[in-house]
C-alpha cells in the first residue's frame, strides 16, 4: 500500500515531460518511451494480472481481440449516447445485439425488443439491481401511496451478491425490511421456497408489504442456483417484482448442457449477465433485459428542453438514458457485437466448456489428496475447498486455510481468493481467464499442495 505515490510527483507537470513539439512520425516513438519510463516501470508492479493464465481469483474479467478492437473502435469514436438521436447506430446496434444474446440464452420473448420489453447494457451487475429495484419501488408506491415506503420488504438469500444490499441503501428501503435469508448447505446454499413463503407471510401480518425478490443463477460464494420456477410462482402469486442476477454462470447457459440452471427465468420481470465475466467481452459489458421497458422509464426518466427532439417526443425511439442511472452512456454495444460476429456461438460454447472441464480437473486432483475436501458440489468453472483441520479442530481450520490463500497469493504465481460458507473459510479456484490450460491448473494444484505440506508440518 501507498508504493505508487513514492513513484511520482505531488502534483501534474505543467509542461509535457517529453518533447514540447512533437513531429506526427515522432508521436508512436514517444508513446512507447513513455510506457517503458512509466507504465512498465511504475504501474504494471502493481496491477493484479486479471487475465493472467495463473489467474483464479474472485471471478473470471475476460477480455479478447474482438473485445479490445470493439472497445478501442468505442474510445476512437467517442460518442456519448444517451438517446437516439445522440447517435442513432449505438442505440439501435444495442437493441440488436441484446435480442440476439437473449435468443442465445433462450430467454422468453417478453424480453426481446420487439414487445414491451428488452435488453439494455450496463456497467455492472449492481447498476442492473439498482435500476430494477428503483422501477419496482416506483411502481408499487404508485399503487399504494408514496408514504408506504418504509413497508416495503426485499427479500433475498443471505448468498446474493450485496450489491442488492447497496440498491437497497440508495433506493431508500429501510435496513430492516432488506430480508438476506439464511441459506445452508442442506440446499448446497440455495434459498429456500418455504422459507421464503413463511417470511412473506410473518410481513404481511404485521402489515408490510413484499415488493422485491432476487434470486441468483451461480452466487460469488459458491455458484449456488436458486430454484427460479418455485420462486416466481411465490413472487408472482404476492405481487412481487422478480429479479434474477446470473452475473457469472448466464455465460454457461448459452451452452444446452447447462441452459436448465435458468428454467423458471418466464417467471422473472429482469434478468442480468456480465458479457464481461466470463463471455470475452472486455469490462464494462452487463446485460440486463426487462419485460416492462415503462417500468423502467417511468422511475428513471428526465426530459429537460435541452434534450427534446422530435424521434423522442413522438415515441418512436428508445432512449437509454432512462433506462439507467447516469445520462451519458459509452457505445459498448461495439464490443459485444464484435465477440458474438468474430467468434460465434459454437466457438463460444466451446470455449465455457473447456473452462468447465479444467475445473473438474482441478476437482479430481483434490478429490486425490486426502487432506483436502471439496466443499460444495462444483457446478460450473468454480471449485470451493478447504485444507482439512488437524483432530478436526474448525477454528484451526480457519486460520489454517487463511494461512494458505496467503502463502500461495505470495508466491506471485497464482492467485486465489475465499469465502466463508457456515462459519468455515473456504478457498475458491475460478477457472476462466482467456489463456488458462490444464498445465497453469496443475501448476497451481502443485503450489497449493507444497504450501499445505509446510503448514500441517508447523502446525504437528
Amino acid at each position: 500500500p501507498g508504493y505508487l505515490r513514492n513513484l511520482l510527483p505531488d502534483s501534474a507537470p505543467n509542461q509535457p515531460d517529453s518533447f514540447q513539439h512533437v513531429l506526427d512520425g515522432e508521436v508512436a516513438q514517444l508513446i512507447l518511451e513513455f510506457i517503458r519510463l512509466h507504465i512498465q516501470a511504475k504501474i504494471l508492479p502493481g496491477v493484479t494480472h486479471w487475465q493472467s493464465p495463473n489467474y483464479f481469483a474472485y471471478y473470471p474479467s475476460n477480455s479478447s481481440v474482438a473485445g479490445f478492437v470493439g472497445e478501442m473502435l468505442s474510445a476512437g469514436l467517442n460518442i456519448v449516447g444517451f438517446s437516439w438521436i445522440a447517435s442513432p447506430a449505438a442505440t439501435e446496434l444495442e437493441m440488436i445485439v441484446l435480442d440476439w444474446l437473449a435468443k442465445m440464452l433462450k430467454l422468453p420473448e417478453d424480453f426481446l425488443s420487439a414487445g414491451q420489453g428488452g435488453g439494455v447494457i450496463q456497467g455492472t451487475a449492481s447498476e442492473a439491481v439498482l435500476v430494477v429495484l428503483l422501477a419496482a419501488r416506483d411502481k408499487v408506491l404508485r399503487r399504494v401511496g408514496k408514504d408506504a415506503l418504509e413497508k416495503l420488504v426485499v427479500y433475498a438469500s443471505n448468498q446474493t451478491h450485496s450489491s442488492l444490499q447497496k440498491a437497497c441503501q440508495i433506493a431508500g428501503i429501510h435496513p430492516e425490511n432488506c430480508r438476506l435469508l439464511k441459506a445452508t448447505s442442506s440446499t448446497n446454499y440455495a434459498l429456500s421456497p418455504e422459507f421464503l413463503s413463511e417470511t412473506i407471510s410473518q410481513d404481511l401480518t404485521i402489515g408490510l408489504i413484499p415488493f422485491f425478490l432476487c434470486a441468483t443463477v451461480g452466487t460469488t460464494s459458491s455458484t449456488a442456483v436458486d430454484p427460479l420456477l418455485s420462486l416466481g410462482k411465490i413472487a408472482k402469486s404476492n405481487g412481487m417484482w422478480f429479479h434474477v442476477d446470473a452475473a457469472y454462470a448466464g455465460s454457461a447457459c448459452v451452452c444446452p448442457e447447462f441452459r436448465h440452471y435458468m428454467d423458471g427465468v418466464e417467471e422473472a420481470d429482469s434478468f442480468n449477465m456480465n458479457a464481461h465475466k466470463w463471455f470475452l467481452t472486455n469490462f464494462d459489458c452487463s446485460a440486463l433485459w426487462v419485460k416492462d421497458r415503462s417500468a423502467l422509464v417511468q422511475a428513471l426518466s428526465t426530459n429537460p428542453e435541452y434534450l427534446k427532439n422530435k424521434a423522442s417526443q413522438a415515441n418512436m425511439v428508445v432512449d437509454y438514458k432512462d433506462w439507467q442511472v447516469p445520462l451519458g452512456r459509452r457505445f459498448r454495444s461495439l464490443k459485444l457485437w464484435m465477440v458474438l460476429r468474430l467468434y460465434g456461438l459454437e466457438n463460444l460454447q466451446c470455449y465455457i466448456r473447456n473452462h468447465i472441464k479444467l475445473a473438474k480437473h482441478f476437482e479430481n486432483l483434490i478429490a486425490q489428496d486426502p487432506r483436502f475436501e471439496v466443499v460444495t458440489p462444483r457446478i460450473f468453472s468454480l471449485v470451493c475447498f478447504r485444507l482439512l483441520p488437524v483432530r478436526n479442530n474448525e477454528s484451526h481450520g480457519n486460520k489454517l486455510n487463511h494461512q494458505l490463500l496467503d502463502a500461495v497469493n505470495s508466491t506471485g504465481s497464482a492467485f486465489i481468493s475465499h469465502t466463508v460458507l457456515s462459519g468455515k473459510y473456504i478457498l475458491r479456484f475460478a477457472v476462466g481467464a482467456p489463456l488458462t490450460e490444464e498445465k497453469h491448473v496443475n501448476a497451481a494444484w502443485k503450489v497449493l499442495q507444497d504450501k499445505a505440506t509446510s503448514l500441517l508440518a508447523e502446525s504437528l
